[in-house]
């Protein structure tokens, strides 16, 4: 009996795959013809697409996706006002080379309300930008639920508007963005460049689920905001910050991660880490190295927040739990209170700062408010003096810090091995300050970022 159900499950599956179809096309008019079924691919042909808006659309499955490729990735070039719609469940996009062209305003590539599962990967958008700066559109709009945009190239945005948006609703929208790299990206001198957003303000309250993880951000200088987390209960986790002028911020929502992230600044003006607003934020894990930013752009910034808050708002920071940190070469390892002033009066509350580790900063602590409710134990600072002031809760030693490669690391004889004290459920480690893994260090090599297609380089290495 079970080799018949057997037998019939293979018929069935060659039936099957008998039905699914190959397409070759040269315009959005070819495809929007199609009737696409499970397991179809479509193929676009070799040459330059001008001003071609795709509609992609169809009902895959998990095991018989619908793809839409290019015949050659480094041969289909869209370019004028071209975008592409990625309309429905299960359907894969790849190698598509989006170049020195401008929309008419709509997004280059949209994940609609519709879309789940979906998937863009292998592809770039490279300097697509209108005349006006003022015209607003994103290169990567996601709506719907757990879409995915991984080892993608993005670079050289000058208009307003985020490089990726990821937009919520009432739903957790489970999205994930990774293995991208995410270069240069010039000041647009104003709100409104962040390379990726998660949520608004409108929706900050709503959680999102979105993994943000072994990215690449190298030089993308939009505004103060590199990453703006507007929404609930997100990772943001084993990136790249390169170069990169301005935060890693959680400026609205609550309930988000951020760890084992690394931060290179190469002391260029303005670098910043991660910046901290609203509630039960956990922030571990993270290396961050050769930041000059102070205040809000500090390498661990804890705002103040204004009282009877509106959604757009700085909400007061309320059980942050920042622990086994690593700040080398940052001219402000730490700033409570950032950002107080006659209106954002309220100080942090619960917060913890512990097992944190630093070395060669001008600033340990900056307490902006003095009223700032923080817990700081067991935090670590690499300075062989006894002379040295510190706050309660932080404690001189000689570290031993070796160079290995771009960063700096404990010998097995330092101080921090074995010293972590107190027990976090969300970490697991006996070290203070960052424990990175071999896995988590290969970003620095440029391990699997990007397309596999394009070739890009960027010298990431210690000024």
């Amino acid at each position: 009996m079970k080799f018949k159900l057997f037998l019939i499950g293979c018929l069935v599956f060659l039936a099957f795959q008998g039905f699914a179809k190959n397409y070759s096309i040269t315009s959005a008019a070819e495809l929007a013809k199609l009737t696409l079924k499970p397991g179809d691919k479509v193929m676009l042909k070799n040459g330059n697409w001008q001003d071609q808006q795709l509609i992609f659309k169809g009902k895959g499955t998990s095991k018989n996706p619908i793809t839409l490729s290019a015949e050659n990735a480094l041969l289909v070039n869209l370019i004028g006002k071209s975008s592409i719609q990625i309309d429905g469940t299960w359907l894969v996009v790849e190698g598509l080379n989006f170049i020195n062209g401008a929309t008419n305003g709509e997004d280059v590539i949209l994940f609609t309300e519709k879309s789940s599962n979906c998937r863009l990967t292998n592809s770039a958008v490279v300097k697509f930008n209108p005349s006006e700066k003022t015209k607003e559109y994103t290169y990567v709009s996601l709506y719907g639920s757990r879409n995915r945009v991984d080892h993608c190239y993005f670079e050289g945005k000058t208009n307003l508007g985020p490089t990726l948006v990821v937009w919520l609703s009432a739903k957790p929208n489970h999205h994930q963005i990774d293995h991208n790299y995410f270069g240069p990206r010039p000041d647009i001198d104003g709100n409104g460049g962040e390379t990726i957003r998660i949520g608004t303000s409108t929706w900050s309250m709503y959680d999102s689920f979105t993994k943000v993880e072994s990215n690449i951000f190298a030089q993308c200088n939009g505004e103060t905001e590199i990453v703006s987390v507007k929404s609930c209960r997100n990772i943001i986790s084993n990136n790249l910050f390169y170069e990169s002028v301005g935060t890693l911020t959680l400026r609205h929502g609550n309930y988000n991660q951020v760890f084992g992230n690394i931060f290179i600044g190469n002391n260029i003006k303005n670098t910043g880490g991660i910046r901290i607003i609203g509630e039960h934020h956990q922030v571990y894990n993270n290396y961050l190295q050769g930041l000059t930013g102070t205040g809000l752009r500090a390498a661990i910034s804890v705002m103040d927040g204004l009282p009877n808050p509106q959604l757009v708002s700085h909400w007061q920071v309320k059980d942050a739990t920042v622990v086994a940190n690593t700040m080398v070469d940052c001219k402000e390892a730490f700033s409570i209170g950032a950002g107080k002033n006659a209106d954002r009066i309220l100080p942090p509350q619960r917060v913890v700062v512990a097992n944190n580790l630093i070395s060669n900063s001008t600033n340990t602590v900056t307490m902006v408010d003095s009223a700032a409710d923080v817990t700081f134990d067991g935090n670590l600072v690499n300075d062989k003096s006894t002379a040295i002031e510190l706050l309660k809760g932080f404690k001189g030693v000689d570290a031993k810090l070796k160079k290995d490669g771009l960063i700096w690391q404990p010998e097995v004889s330092s101080p921090v091995k074995g010293a972590f004290r107190g027990t976090f459920s969300f970490i697991k480690q006996k070290d203070v300050g960052a424990q990175l893994s071999e896995s988590q260090l290969s970003i620095l090599k440029h391990t699997d970022i990007g397309p596999k297609w394009m070739t890009h380089k960027i010298a990431i290495s210690s000024k």
